[in-house]
């Protein structure tokens, strides 16, 4: 058998197995585990002073000759990180959040709008309890390059901007059927998340563990935001005609209803 022909029938195969209506429930509820066990295993690590030396090793990374007060880059890099941070700030966050409310509310998807902000709401108040509860220090004020306050675990910029922009990204993927613009919302969502996680590091504000549990954290919240505008029927078939019925994912094909 030719290899290129043993690919296409792996492909073939794999295919269809997605296809499969309990694989394609399955998944979205596996991810979830997957992103709380994250979350819990980072915890865990950090609660027995087991994440302190990587996370001192990857700060000084970030530094010059190890130097707390001399960021590594040119000046532009710096501002640009500063830039990047600002996107996950409360302020950036709530306008974000309050825009696309309002355009689910004048695209009539009411219910979808409410659970955005609830899903905003929740998050931020679920952040501010975890931090509470380990109440754990930011790196040294000397390898700070901006400002922050308060406790660092888990980094609340990384947090919620994954909250925020991918749950609002999985919100909005179920208005249309079209996998590509489905992928390609979730995965600009993921991009943002991920660049302000990593300035924070780089700004010396929070430690690697702290951003890492963030992901996590916004990552579970914003699946389990999406299983729930799932399980209430949010998105294609409201005011438009559809079903979504056959909505079984984030990235997944949607089939709306057609008449003869």
């Amino acid at each position: 058998m030719k290899p290129r022909t043993l690919s296409t029938q792996l492909a073939t195969q794999l295919a269809t197995l997605w296809r499969s209506q309990e694989i394609r429930l399955l998944a979205p509820i596996v991810a979830l585990g997957i992103a709380v066990w994250s979350f819990m295993k980072i915890a865990s690590e950090v609660l027995e002073g087991e994440a302190h030396a990587l996370d001192l090793r990857i700060l000084s990374w970030c530094r010059v000759n190890a130097l707390p007060d001399h960021p590594w880059g040119p000046l532009w890099f710096q501002e640009g990180m500063r830039d990047l941070t600002a996107l996950g700030s409360p302020a950036v966050l709530a306008f974000t959040v309050v825009a696309v409310w309002g355009g689910l509310m004048l695209a009539r998807q009411r219910g979808m709008a409410w659970l955005a902000l609830g899903s905003a709401v929740g998050g931020q108040a679920l952040a501010l309890a975890l931090k509470a509860v380990f109440s754990r220090d930011r790196p040294d004020a000397a390898f700070h390059a901006t400002v922050a306050a308060g406790h660092s675990f888990p980094s609340s910029h990384a947090m919620m901007s994954a909250v925020v922009f991918l749950t609002l990204a999985a919100l909005v993927a179920r208005l249309t059927p079209r996998t590509a613009l489905r992928a390609y919302a979730l995965g600009m969502a993921a991009l943002l998340s991920g660049a302000v996680g990593v300035s924070r590091v780089y700004l010396g504000v929070h430690w690697a563990s702290d951003v890492a549990a963030g992901w996590a954290g916004g990552a579970a919240w914003a699946l389990a935001c999406w299983l729930l505008a799932r399980q209430l029927g949010l998105g294609l078939g409201q005011g438009r005609g559809t079903d979504t019925s056959a909505d079984s994912g984030p990235t997944g094909h949607t089939q709306a209803n057609t008449r003869p």
